[in-house]
Formats: C-alpha cells, structure tokens, sequence
C-alpha cells in the first residue's frame, strides 16, 4: 500500500552544490519544505548566498551555508566534514553546480575551457561522491542526484565542450548506479531543459522566443518544476528508480 509519508525527508541531510541561486536554490528550498535539512554550496557571491539563507530560514528549513569550490578535492573533504559536524552526514546529494556556459563553435574553443566543463561535471560529481560514500554505504541508503541538461540528447551546437562534459557525466551516473545499488543508493540524473533564471536575464529575445516557441506544453518550465522532481528522487517513493535520467523540459524530447 502506498504510504504519503514516503515522499518525507524527514531527519536526511542534502548537499546541493551550487545553490544560492537559480535551479540549485529551488532543488534546496524543495528538499528543506519536504523536511531534510539543506546545506546550500556557493564559491563566489557570499551576499547572494546569504539571501539564499534566508529564504530557507523564512520557510523554517533548517540550513547551512558552506563555501568552497567543488572541484578541489581539499575543498570537498572539508566541506563534507563541515556539514556532517553542524548537520550531520550527507544523506542526499545533489550535483548541480556549473561554471558559465557560452557557445562557440569549436575553433573558438580552447582545451582550458573543455578542462573547465570536465573539472565541473566530472571530476567534481567524482569527488564529492567519493566524499559523501562512506556514511551512505554505512547505512546502506543514499541519494545521488545529478543535474545533466537535454543538450545531450538534442545534440544542441555550437555547444561541443558543455555537451560532450553533460554526455561523461550521464556515463558516470549509470554506472555509478549500477555499483552503488547493492548498497541500497540510488542514482539518478534530471536534464532540464531551458528554463530561465538570474543567469539568463541578458539572454537575446530572439532566442527566448525560438526556443518558446518549440515547447510541446506550451509554456516555460520554472525552477519549482525542478524542485518537484528532486524531491521524488530524494524519496523512498523513488526507491526502485536508479540509473534513469528524466527530461524536465515539457517534451522537448521524447526518447
């Protein structure tokens, strides 16, 4: 019988790297309304962050901020500490943190910036899942989430190093899946689509209106579409789901 309750994050812990604005801090404010307690990741806008804070602590979620970068693995192992001594161990962990993402066509690139895709959407998910493994394998239930995009499988150009970095990172997920799942941990990928927030407020119209203008349901998805879904795949609903990627993007992609 399908117990409401199980959608409760009640006494869990998230991480969602990244999240003092846009779709990161949507995810963190879900997962605190839905009970667990949040640990918000920035690296740069410390007054930003600060606001984020308070949205949580107005919505009565208990929540932490903590600084560091996340593809430093020292800066990953003091962060995971930091939060198991003021939260408790990481139960949920959400990989959602991104670098600026400009399109270019290939010759325009250079490898520092295909470094900078790989260190964001490799290496970090890498080192923090490392970091956080411990206590999930330990209790023998785990949550990892990773924030890929629709580009992959819409093949979006001129978009070669963010697109091939999202592709090794969806890699990454299913196998990590499929090792982690004796444990009890699932892990599990959301691809958004294009839904605008603070970074897209100098996007050109045109654009805006293009992309519109092709969504089969006809309107914008918003951060909350978001927030939604991680919670479900935070749940014990989702216990029987790993290795998926779901597309948040009202039907861009149909496979």
């Amino acid at each position: 019988m399908f117990d409401p309750a199980s959608f409760s994050l009640k006494n869990r812990v998230a991480l969602v790297t990244g999240s003092s604005t846009g779709l990161g801090k949507a995810m963190a404010l879900a997962l605190g309304r839905a009970g667990a307690r949040v640990a918000l990741n920035y690296q740069n806008n410390t007054a930003r962050a600060e606001a984020a804070l308070a949205e949580c602590k107005a919505a009565d979620i208990e929540a932490l901020l903590v600084r560091g970068d996340v593809t430093d693995e020292a800066e990953v192992e003091r962060m995971v500490g930091e939060i198991a001594a003021q939260l408790g161990p990481v139960d949920i962990l959400v990989l959602n943190a991104t670098p600026a993402q400009p399109q270019k066509p290939i010759e325009e690139y250079d490898w520092a910036f295909y470094q900078q895709m790989l260190d964001f959407f490799i290496k970090s998910p890498f080192l923090l899942t490392r970091a956080c493994l411990p206590h999930m394998k330990a209790q023998r239930w785990g949550r990892i989430i990773n924030i890929g995009s629709e580009v992959v499988a819409r093949g979006v150009s001129p978009f070669t190093a963010y697109v091939a970095a999202k592709g090794g990172q969806n890699g990454f997920n299913r196998s990590l899946a499929s090792e982690l799942a004796p444990w009890g941990i699932t892990v599990n990928m959301l691809a958004p689509g294009w839904i605008p927030v603070e970074r897209h407020e100098n996007d050109p119209q045109d654009l805006k209106d293009g992309y519109r203008s092709l969504i089969p349901m006809n309107r914008w998805g918003v951060p909350d579409d978001m927030g939604g879904a991680v919670v479900f795949l935070a749940s014990d609903a989702s216990s029987f789901i790993t290795a998926q990627n779901l597309h948040i993007n009202g039907g861009m992609t149909t496979h």
